[in-house]
């Protein structure tokens, strides 16, 4: 069964801009495309739905999400750190949902043949799917829903991390430098990657 996306954009990127003036997700790339539209569009891509948690005061992100076809959602803990939009995103999910593809918002490189070999790790039956990219870890991470009651009892800013120490790991590796390139300063913002 096809995984249910999960896009954590609700972050307030203070290492992008300390004041918060300048959402760091609605920032155009080099190509022009909007940060968060970036990485949410290689999800989309990947899965039938995709849940985009945001924060209440997201500048403008739920409505570009929305625009491309996410499911938005309003995390109101937002910012007592990562695991709180990781539960509201569960919690949101369907009931039935068989696994999830999570992706963070400020990831535009992943390649799409990433997500799909993830999403296809999780369709076999993997518990948990990590791609590898060069011997580094990297993300979206895939958990399948034997995890469901552990990723809802999550709390802090490590997200799935604590998880990931002490269950099983599929690992799956990737040519795909896109998997550990995440944005955080506005020199990242400037880089380029090749996707090809």
């Amino acid at each position: 069964m096809i995984p249910v996306g999960i896009l954590l954009a609700a972050g307030r990127g203070r290492r992008f801009d300390p004041t918060g003036a300048a959402s760091k997700l609605l920032q155009p790339l080099p190509g022009g495309e909007l940060l968060v539209a970036a990485s949410a569009r290689v999800l989309l891509s990947s899965v039938d739905k995709v849940i985009a948690v945001v924060r209440p005061d997201d500048g403008g992100v739920g409505d570009c999400l929305r625009t491309l076809g996410c499911i938005v959602t309003v995390c109101p803990d937002a910012d007592s750190g990562m695991a709180a939009s990781l539960v509201h995103a569960i919690g949101h999910s369907p009931p039935d949902a068989p696994s999830w593809l999570i992706a963070l918002g400020d990831m535009p490189y992943v390649r799409a043949g990433t997500m799909l070999a993830l999403r296809a790790a999780l369709e076999q039956g993997a518990p948990i799917a990590v791609p590898v990219h060069a011997g580094q870890r990297g993300n979206p991470v895939g958990f399948g829903r034997v995890h469901r009651e552990a990723l809802l009892a999550l709390r802090g800013d490590q997200g799935a991390r604590a998880i990931l120490k002490v269950h099983p790991v599929s690992v799956v590796s990737v040519d795909d430098p896109g998997v550990v390139s995440d944005i955080d300063t506005v020199a990242d913002l400037l880089k380029t990657i090749t996707l090809a």
